[in-house]
């Protein structure tokens, strides 16, 4: 599994967009690490991408035709509880 530190969500967040980064990126780190082991998938990064620029992951079969599946949805909950646990802590 690749995990995502506090400096890779900095300087992914900052080469995609122009706009700043509002969330505690330790934080985001933490909760994509946190599910990207739940989830059983290989790159926490992937996640990121999930949350912030709605990239689909086809491995964990996030969308169909555009739109978030429930599972997607489900992945994108997790995310944002854990990164409300982490940033509350």
């Amino acid at each position: 599994m690749k995990k995502l530190t506090s400096k890779q969500v900095k300087d992914y967040i900052a080469w995609r967009t122009d706009e700043e980064l509002r969330h505690c990126p330790k934080a985001i780190a933490e909760a994509c690490n946190e599910a990207c082991y739940e989830f059983s998938h290989t790159d926490a990064k992937d996640l990121m991408k999930l949350i912030f620029f709605n990239d689909p992951i086809p491995m964990l079969h996030t969308h169909n035709y555009g739109f978030n599946t429930a599972t997607g949805r489900h992945i994108i909950e997790t995310i944002e509880n854990y990164y409300y646990e982490y940033k509350n802590n």
